[in-house]
């Protein structure tokens, strides 16, 4: 990594620290309900239209149905606006109803968080589905993994002995989420965003003529060879080699915001964010990395205050923050690197007035190599699956970082709330090692970690990598899944390996290169899905409850300290080791086999 590189890093923590350290503050007291009487008094004819209020907790199955039964029907939502937007207004582009199997594939990903996307947004959703069903659906995915963190928070933090794991109330939960966090900040991202240049309007798509085609112009003759004048003397120009251009319009930045701050990912463009209407400018694309970021790193804070000991947030935030710079260190250096079979052939890969060297295939010259290969880093260590380059065209090792972060069950950072339960995980895990190790019973926040626990927290890990390894067997072994496969090889491989593992974790970016908008793949990613996202969720929540049902223990000389730099490596060891080692025979046979035969 050069000078500028280590830079634009050091500069992304600093300032990704400075927001997200009063953020945290006020989702603590969300989590605990300290909210300001306006707040309270605002909210009420809302709680009271649901039958519901702040102090009716929930005990945990009854915070997972509710939660089931709330995403269960935003997916019939999304699936019947896409099915019937041909009849429906807000579709100045006529365009038509989306095919069963792609309306499906959507509705599943939106809902679930992952925002896949296998069809080009300009040509086939209208402004309403745009905005009613997916912007809508980006401000709830986002607030029901939050509101799983808050949840299993509440789980460790609780001190009560009834026996009855109550984790707090769905509704009130999600509700509050989205009016007091997600809606706000959005709304100033938006205004930012909408100031560097992305668009929001609902006109028609315009038609226009390319400069390109302006400039090939040539003045049209008379027969005796005379350019023909109009009644001004001005001559007339034939469009012999004139060519159009269809421009996309939309309400675009509002759905940018809250794709990049609810780790949705889901672009209006095809392009996604290296489209020039959603991702004008280099300032543009340091807000969006940040957007990214901002509510996994602050409910790190939020998690220490909650639990009433901010070292563990902060130890949390370390580990996360360690393996995320070692997945930075490790990208760019890899796409600096460039293609070694060019330079013999005499290409000059100084393709960038940015960048000079390395691999710009697939990245946008107006961001260069630093920032599209941070920017792959932070969407895939963080659950959101935005792109502003092509990550198909990366080099096998620094395509398979992004692969990585993602096998790690995004938890490096993550989805917002998903990244810290995720965590949180591991971390019952990290603690039941470390117990068996010095032969004590485990404890993890005063709460001790049983056989009951150790059964869930399996499950939640093991969910994902069960989902990804056999789905991606499934699709190389039978003639639908190959048939989309554009890279035969070992390349051919890593595109359905990071499509499911993509999905399984519910992140949403592609190697591009895989032809996945067919009812073979619309049906098994969806299936990756729903049971990536809620698989997990389910466990999770079981935890909290039973954590919450738990005496709280007071420490004592012989509690592991949880909040030091020995937790921390141990923590980072136990993600590396049980996250890992489950997808190491998968990517030698894609992303290694391809790095090998390229640089032989």
């Amino acid at each position: 990594m050069n000078s500028s590189a280590w830079g634009l890093l050091a500069l992304f923590l600093v300032v990704l620290g400075v927001l997200a350290w009063p953020l945290g503050r006020f989702l603590a007291a969300l989590c605990d309900g300290r909210l300001p009487c306006w707040m309270q008094r605002a909210e009420a004819p809302l709680y009271k239209l649901a039958g519901t209020s702040p102090e009716q907790s929930m005990h945990w199955r009854s915070y997972a149905l509710a939660l089931l039964a709330f995403n269960a029907i935003g997916t019939f939502a999304v699936y019947g606006l896409q099915r019937l937007q041909g009849v429906l207004p807000f579709n100045p582009a006529g365009m038509t109803a989306v095919s069963p199997d792609s309306s499906f594939n959507t509705a599943v990903s939106f809902v679930a968080n992952t925002n896949w996307q296998g069809y080009a947004g300009e040509s086939t959703m209208s402004y309403l589905t745009q905005m009613l069903g997916l912007s809508v659906q980006n401000f709830l995915s986002g607030a029901t993994g939050i509101a799983v963190a808050f949840a299993l928070a509440r789980g460790f933090a609780a001190r009560r002995t009834d026996g009855k794991g109550f984790v707090g109330n769905f509704w009130v939960d999600v509700t509050r989420i989205t009016a007091w966090v997600l809606l706000p900040i959005a709304f100033v991202i938006a205004l930012v965003l909408a100031g560097q240049g992305v668009i929001q309007n609902f006109d028609a798509y315009k038609t226009v003529t390319t400069m390109e085609a302006t400039a090939y112009q040539q003045p049209k003759l008379d027969a005796g060879g005379q350019p023909v004048r109009d009644a001004s003397g001005n001559p007339v120009l034939e469009d012999a080699n004139a060519t159009t251009q269809t421009l996309a319009m939309g309400p675009v930045a509002s759905q940018e915001a809250i794709k990049m701050l609810g780790t949705n990912g889901g672009g209006f463009f095809n392009a996604n964010s290296a489209h020039p209407y959603e991702n004008p400018s280099a300032l543009s694309n340091f807000v969006e990395m940040l957007a990214i970021f901002l509510i996994p790193a602050a409910l790190c804070f939020a998690f220490g205050r909650v639990v009433g000991d901010r070292r563990q947030g902060w130890a949390i935030l370390a580990a996360m923050t360690v393996m995320f710079v070692l997945a930075v260190v490790a990208v760019i250096p890899a796409e600096q690197a460039g293609n070694p079979l060019l330079p013999p052939l005499g290409v000059d890969q100084a393709q960038s007035a940015l960048q000079a060297g390395g691999n710009m295939e697939g990245k946008e010259v107006r961001f260069g190599i630093s920032a599209s290969a941070l920017f792959a880093a932070v969407t895939t260590a963080a659950s959101c699956g935005a792109v502003n380059a092509m990550h198909d065209s990366f080099t096998p090792l620094g395509g398979m970082v992004p692969l990585v972060l993602m096998q790690l069950g995004e938890v490096v950072f993550g989805g917002v709330g998903t990244g810290l339960y995720g965590m949180l995980v591991f971390a019952i895990l990290a603690v039941f090692i470390a117990g068996l190790m010095i032969g004590r019973t485990p404890e993890y926040l005063g709460k001790k970690i049983e056989t009951h626990e150790m059964k869930l927290t399996s499950i939640a890990i093991l969910v994902t990598p069960i989902l990804v390894l056999a789905g991606t067997a499934v699709a190389v072994s039978m003639g639908a899944g190959r048939a989309g496969i554009a890279n035969p090889g070992a390349h051919g491989f890593s595109e359905i390996l990071y499509a499911l593992t993509s999905a399984g974790n519910n992140n949403g970016s592609a190697f591009a290169g895989l032809s996945a908008n067919t009812p073979f793949y619309n049906a098994l990613l969806a299936i990756a899905m729903w049971f990536g996202r809620f698989g997990v969720i389910v466990p999770v929540l079981a935890i909290a409850g039973s954590l919450a049902a738990k005496k709280r223990l007071p420490v004592t000389a012989g509690t592991m300290p949880t909040h030091g730099p020995l937790f921390v490596t141990l923590l980072i060891g136990t993600v590396l080791l049980v996250g890992l080692l489950n997808y190491v025979p998968a990517l030698a046979l894609g992303p290694v086999v391809e790095h090998l035969m390229l640089w032989k």
